[in-house]
């Protein structure tokens, strides 16, 4: 799975979880503006709303949410300038007094109608609310990427959205930090474990057990890799330590000096010679009277000492 489509993946999850809430609904709502609205001055004091959002699933969330708030709202689309010329959506709300005054109580504008930059303790003061604002920021501007970097972040415009969406985490055991960037702010977690809480916390169920699947595969293929690895490993020290055994044997007996070997060591060095493919716990079996690996080991060492000197 790309990191394109498991992002997508957790999109479509959240979309797909209808607050039934009022409260709930604000807080989604206000987490929606708070990451991907904008602010449009009209003149004469008239003015609109619009939220940029990257999948159809998302803007149709936003949709339906406004709608069940009875703030009418209209669907654009339009073509990203980036490399991809992918397609993105907008959400216009035009500044209606009940718009204006839903957007006051979700904590996007003041009792002025001036907007914030981050909402007020009591749209986030349920353990409920909090999921939706978790889920409602991973809408607006979430990204994931993965597996083998996992990487979720969470884009704000001002600093201060961002430090509001890390005390939001925080309140629910989610750890997510937050850095600045010239053009925007980011809260960020990195990690399967802390990814997972703040998707959890959100109500995502069926990507986090994909997660956790996947997780568990790569770590099974990694340890299959370390252990492949580490037998390969064995081998290659195997087949040298051989090899030195059966080249010092072969000296020995081309000077003569094997036969004037300790008796142990002789019989070591014959069945080196015989036996130059056999493994040390083989070649102990054969030896008469049959002794340990470890004795053959220590003779075939002694062997080596002396054929090398």
């Amino acid at each position: 799975m790309s990191s394109g489509s498991l992002a997508d993946d957790v999109r479509a999850e959240l979309a797909a979880i209808a607050p039934e809430r009022r409260c709930d609904r604000l807080a989604e709502i206000s987490a929606l503006f708070h990451t991907a609205g904008a602010l449009h001055l009209r003149g004469r004091g008239a003015v609109a709303f619009h939220l940029d959002l990257a999948s159809s699933a998302a803007v149709r969330r936003a949709f339906a949410l406004l709608g069940e708030l009875r703030v009418p709202a209209e669907i654009r689309t339009y073509t990203s300038r980036s490399f991809e010329r992918a397609t993105r959506y907008q959400l216009h709300v035009e500044g209606s007094d009940h718009a204006l005054a839903t957007l006051a109580e979700a904590g996007v504008l003041d009792d002025q109608h001036r907007p914030l930059d981050r909402p007020p303790g009591r749209v986030v003061a349920r353990t409920c609310c909090r999921g939706a604002y978790l889920r409602g920021a991973f809408l607006g501007g979430g990204s994931l990427t993965g597996p083998r970097s996992p990487h979720l972040e969470v884009r704000t415009p001002t600093p201060a959205g961002a430090s509001f969406l890390r005390s939001v985490g925080s309140a629910e055991e989610v750890r997510l930090r937050v850095s600045e960037r010239p053009s925007h702010a980011r809260a960020y977690a990195k990690g399967w474990e802390e990814i997972e809480g703040y998707l959890l916390a959100a109500g995502v169920v069926d990507a986090v057990l994909a997660l956790e699947e996947r997780s568990v595969i790569a770590e099974m293929r990694s340890e299959a890799n370390r252990l492949a690895n580490a037998d390969h490993a064995n081998l290659v020290r195997t087949a040298r330590a051989a090899q030195r055994q059966l080249d010092a044997a072969r000296r020995l007996k081309a000077t003569g000096d094997l036969e004037r070997l300790p008796e142990p060591l002789r019989q070591a060095a014959l069945l080196r010679l015989r036996h130059p493919e056999m493994s040390l716990r083989e070649l102990a079996a054969r030896a008469s009277p049959p002794v340990t690996k470890a004795s053959m080991q220590r003779r075939l060492a002694k062997l080596v000492e002396i054929g090398e000197t």
